[in-house]
């Protein structure tokens, strides 16, 4: 997490998911998105209830995490398409989550997983802080994610290319997972794989990005 010299930004405290935005103005790109964030939640729902019985834990779904303060607030945010955070409260005081604030929670998320709409550039994107300029403002999202934000899994899903990429955070650097024997990604914490899944979902066939349990099980929705 970086936080800005207060100074500049005119900052005397830290603020909280309530004072800062929720959207960065732009829009869910295409009618595959939603569905596939809703299908990963749905399935993996009473997996979570076994790991956490006191409720204590934390889906995002295309929500901003704030790692670092900055002008305008959105520069300083991630926003990854699905995440996990391990025990933390599903809501602050009472109300709902607007974002995930680093600052605040100190705790990462378990995995977090982007969907691939474009060639997948942006998604691999490794540009360091350091190099930001006039004509850049951000630093690349997989360059925040492992030095910054640092889930202890990334994954990259390509619709496109019936594909998905797992990246394990291993002694402060991503290292590509290799997959299993039933060409599914171990996410060990979970006790879950990770894979592509050919068939019909919201009466749509695609390759759609599912959970499955350690013993190849596929974890069916509600």
């Amino acid at each position: 997490m970086t936080i800005a010299k207060s100074s500049p930004l005119g900052i005397t405290s830290l603020p909280d998911h309530t004072q800062l935005p929720d959207s960065d103005g732009t829009f869910v790109k295409n009618f595959q998105e939603h569905p596939q964030s809703i299908l990963l939640t749905d399935s993996i729902k009473p997996t979570l209830e076994q790991l956490h019985p006191d409720g204590q834990y934390a889906i995002g779904q295309d929500c901003g995490i704030y790692w670092r303060l900055t002008d305008p607030p959105e520069r300083g945010a991630e926003c990854p398409d699905w995440f996990y955070v391990a025990n933390v409260p599903p809501s602050l005081d009472g109300q709902c989550r607007r974002s995930y604030v680093l600052w605040q929670e100190f705790i990462p998320p378990l995995i977090a997983i982007e969907f691939v709409s474009g060639d997948g550039s942006e998604e691999r994107d490794r540009t360091p802080l350091s190099q930001m300029g006039q004509d850049r403002q951000k630093p690349g999202k997989f360059w925040v994610y492992e030095q910054v934000i640092r889930p202890g899994f990334y994954a990259i899903y390509e619709v496109q290319r019936a594909s998905v990429e797992v990246y394990h955070l291993i002694e402060n650097h991503y290292e590509l997972v290799r997959a299993n024997k039933r060409g599914h990604y171990p996410i060990e914490p979970m006790g879950v794989e990770l894979g592509i899944w050919q068939g019909c979902y919201g009466n749509v066939e695609l390759p759609w990005l599912r959970w499955w349990d350690s013993a190849g099980n596929l974890l069916l929705t509600g």
